[in-house]
């Protein structure tokens, strides 16, 4: 049975069961505060595969994306390794020929293709078609991109250096706005509610959810389409990250297993690309149409480091006001969270910092949730990793199975954090019918962003 049979099958289940995760809070208006956010509907394309069922087996699995890069054009650039979405014809596998013809790819961007294939899988999983101008109306698109497709602009140069002015496409400009797959998505479905994107480095899939969380909240939406999309592997992308030293390349032998969060070998990230969407709307609108619910988004929150543009501050605040934030944004405790999905990239840096954050903030509770990166499996999606470990954290907390951090051979931390081992796990005893799960990611500028999610044996939303 998949991920979505079961979750309908539990629905069933507990459909006569009522209880609501919280009252309606008071706000200091004197306003009630009524508009509760839920995910319908999920897409995900990325390197362990095309469909959300698809990947979260293999991410149960602890199988790893990562492989050599063996062109030429890499051949003195220190890294050798990469995480690609498999292409192919198989079950799971990306086939561009199946699902786009040659002429879209003059106005489509690579990522804006991911964006696409995720949208469409999310849509439809939502089974949210409108049929009214209102319906139309009152549902926007949240799609972000952290970096541009850095080829376009190096091939379109030498074109116009080559060719002249009359050499260069007329779509080069708006395939490389970041802001576009956003646009294609809302044309192709004539979504005429808020149309935004978000460019935050490696916190936009959680500050478009965020963001779209905020729309619904302040009735400018009822239904967002949203998150976020990244597919920039390349010479340059690999060759300006490996100049930051950003990038492992202390395994390019061993491809898979570069990307190691939290290990105390790990080097750098792993570069990968994909993307992923989610489908939020209000609670009073997915009970009015009948949709299945996945979860509820109890929280968002975000912050600045104002300290370094690559390099967190060590005691981890910006992390720390930020996770504080999500949960005070709707009055929840630390003690309520039984899942931490770490931004951790596998960098000797951040990685400790972050765990740093999470006891400051969760003290001795800490010991009781388990924290995770699933960045070990499918390496580092920038722009996109947000988006994407937001649904994986959705599938732990319903699954209740934690996700294993793979390639974690020797747990480099001293702090008091129960951090997931090499095999997948049970959800904490003690959190079990309300699962919270919290989900960080932190972007160069010291841009920050946190979701929180919860889920229940319980039918919380009827």
């Amino acid at each position: 049975m998949n991920l979505k049979s079961a979750f309908i099958l539990k629905r069933k289940i507990y459909f006569t069961r009522v209880q609501f995760f919280k009252p309606y809070r008071f706000l200091s208006s004197g306003i009630y505060d009524q508009t509760r956010v839920v995910v319908t509907g999920l897409g995900i394309v990325g390197p362990l595969g095309v469909g959300v069922n698809h990947v979260w087996k293999r991410l149960l699995k602890g199988e790893t994306s990562a492989s050599s890069l063996t062109d030429a054009a890499y051949s003195d650039i220190p890294c050798k390794v990469a995480a690609f979405i498999p292409r192919g014809e198989k079950n799971g596998e990306l086939n561009l020929t199946k699902l786009f013809r040659p002429s879209d790819f003059k106005k489509y961007s690579f990522s804006t293709v991911c964006a696409l294939i995720a949208a469409d899988e999310a849509i439809k999983d939502a089974a949210w078609f409108p049929k009214t101008n209102d319906e139309y109306e009152y549902t926007g698109v949240a799609i972000g991109t952290g970096v541009i497709d850095l080829m376009d602009v190096f091939t379109t140069g030498i074109s116009l250096k080559e060719k002249g002015y009359r050499g260069m496409s007329p779509y080069f400009v708006p395939r490389i706005l970041s802001n576009i797959p956003a646009g294609h998505i809302a044309i192709n479905y004539s979504f005429k509610g808020p149309n935004h994107s978000v460019s935050t480095a490696c916190a936009t899939g959680l500050h478009a959810i965020g963001d779209a969380y905020n729309f619904i909240r302040n009735k400018q939406a009822t239904v967002m389409v949203c998150g976020s999309a990244e597919a920039v592997i390349s010479p340059i992308s690999i060759a300006g990250f490996s100049r930051m030293r950003a990038l492992s390349t202390a395994f390019n032998n061993e491809p898979f297993k570069a990307s190691r969060p939290f290990d105390r070998d790990r080097d750098g990230f792993v570069m990968g690309e994909g993307a992923g969407v989610l489908v939020l709307e209000s609670l009073e609108h997915a009970r009015q149409r009948g949709a299945k619910i996945y979860a509820e988004v109890l929280g968002y929150g975000l912050s600045g480091d104002a300290y370094h543009i690559t390099s967190p501050p060590d005691n981890g605040s910006g992390a720390y006001r930020c996770m504080k934030h999500a949960l005070a944004q709707n009055n929840h405790e630390p003690s309520e969270v039984g899942y931490i999905n770490a931004h951790a990239t596998s960098t000797p840096l951040g990685d400790g910092i972050e765990l740093k954050a999470i006891y400051n903030l969760f003290k001795e509770h800490s010991n009781s949730l388990v924290v995770s990166s699933t960045k070990g499996a499918t390496g580092h999606l920038l722009g996109a990793a947000g988006s994407v470990e937001a649904i994986f954290t959705y599938c732990i907390a319903f699954s209740k199975l934690i996700t294993s951090n793979v390639n974690l051979d020797n747990l480099d931390v001293n702090l008091p954090i129960n951090v997931a081992g090499k095999s997948s796990q049970p959800w904490p005893e003690k959190i079990q019918n309300r699962r919270v799960g919290l989900t960080n990611s932190f972007g160069f500028g010291g841009t920050n962003a946190s979701v929180v999610f919860c889920t229940s044996d319980i039918d919380c939303y009827s």
